[in-house]
């Protein structure tokens, strides 16, 4: 039986190839699917069918999907972290350079402008209220230190501008990755305080809503310009307005348009432009079905925003893959429920992710129908799979 992927969004086709027909077979009316591919479209409200297995976002944000409601079910929800990274990068510095060249109110000017036969005196006259200011030199702070922060940091620097970086969760592959002239910083109170350009790059949960805020918006200096290119609710809007009205603010760029911020004279606001890209599209579709198609075939799970990373060789052809609340004896109550089947456990991986924990274990003899519904039967188990190699 091949698998069902229902597709919610225009997803790449370079992504689609890698789920092969025979296999795969994706579309946009299949009621009982599988898995779910999906790009911006909000799931909060759909009725999601009992029959899916994952969901991959082709994407980093997962804000559109009911990831604690897939929890509950034991559905773990791929993304792809840096798969648009480079084109976030990019957008960041064509920002950077719009607010220190003053370009948009200069293409303004220039548009506005009465053909005629002077139009070359009129520009002349007119540039001077468009002087700007050069990037090389200038201090770049960066709040989160993730694969676009990196990146970020990295091209900053080699434009010549000094960089200091603050994230208290910083990863090891992101530490390794981070340029060694980076400052480091003590605060985001630090960076907003010494920074000419502050460029954000933190996820949207609890702890950074309204990150950048009344109380610390004013330790920004007067001309200093503020970039939010990670998620809109980061930065606490009115704040922003005010800061720029009292001329405590040069600039606000950001990638989220909203009624509260339309044709301020000193905001850029971009349509969600971060990760529109063909190239980005493609890295983001390619990353998630591959993830997808690991974890149906093989049970392992990559980048999975709900679940821990497990990813096992397969050393039998029959391999279970559970999910299971994260709670005492689970491990214990398996193994019985194999050992009294006669069953014996070749290989075993088990991790947990806070309230979720995953295990995939690889058995010598096929497994009967009879043990997968005693693991079923286990309280606190969410979900078990049963993945014999395909001939």
């Amino acid at each position: 039986m091949a698998f069902q992927v229902l597709v919610l969004n225009q997803i790449s086709s370079k992504g689609l190839e890698r789920l092969p027909a025979g296999s795969y077979v994706t579309g946009k009316d299949i009621a009982q699917p599988d898995a779910i591919l999906v790009r911006s479209a909000d799931m909060h409200g759909m009725d999601i069918p009992a029959s899916v297995l994952a969901i991959g976002r082709c994407g980093a944000g997962t804000n559109n999907i009911p990831v604690k409601a897939m929890n509950a079910r034991g559905v773990p929800v791929f993304n792809a972290p840096g798969g648009n990274a480079n084109a976030v990068k990019e957008l960041v510095l064509a920002g950077m350079l719009m607010a220190a060249r003053n370009l948009p109110q200069a293409q303004r000017f220039v548009h506005e402008l009465p053909p005629s036969d002077d139009i070359d005196k009129q520009v002349e006259e007119g540039k001077k209220a468009f002087a700007g200011s050069e990037l090389a030199g200038q201090t770049l702070g960066v709040i989160g230190l993730g694969k676009v922060g990196c990146l970020v940091a990295d091209a900053a620097i080699k434009l010549g501008m000094n960089v200091m970086g603050f994230d208290p969760h910083i990863t090891v592959d992101a530490a390794w990755s981070l340029p060694s002239q980076v400052k480091k910083a003590t605060s985001v109170e630090d960076v907003l305080k010494n920074s000419a350009f502050v460029s954000l790059h933190v996820p949207l949960v609890d702890a950074t809503k309204h990150l950048v805020n009344r109380d610390n918006i004013r330790l920004m200096k007067p001309e200093a310009v503020l970039l939010n290119f990670s998620r809109e609710g980061v930065v606490d809007e009115a704040a922003a307005v005010q800061a720029l009205d009292g001329r405590q603010l040069g600039w606000y760029v950001c990638d989220f348009p909203s009624g509260a911020i339309l044709r301020h004279p000193r905001i850029i606001a971009l349509p969600h432009l971060g990760a529109s890209t063909r190239e980005a599209e493609d890295n983001c579709a390619v990353m998630v079905a591959e993830q997808l198609r690991d974890y149906l075939e093989h049970g392992n799970i990559t980048n999975a925003v709900n679940f821990p990373a497990v990813a096992m060789p397969r050393e039998s052809n029959w391999r279970v893959a559970i999910a299971n609340a994260n709670v005492p004896n689970m491990i214990g109550q398996i193994s019985t429920a194999m050992a009294n089947a006669g069953l014996n456990i070749h290989d075993m991986v088990n991790k947990s992710r806070g309230d979720m924990a995953y295990t995939v274990l690889d058995v010598d003899s096929p497994v009967p129908d009879s043990v997968l519904a005693a693991i079923r039967n286990i309280s606190g188990v969410l979900g078990v799979r049963y993945l014999p190699a395909q001939p």
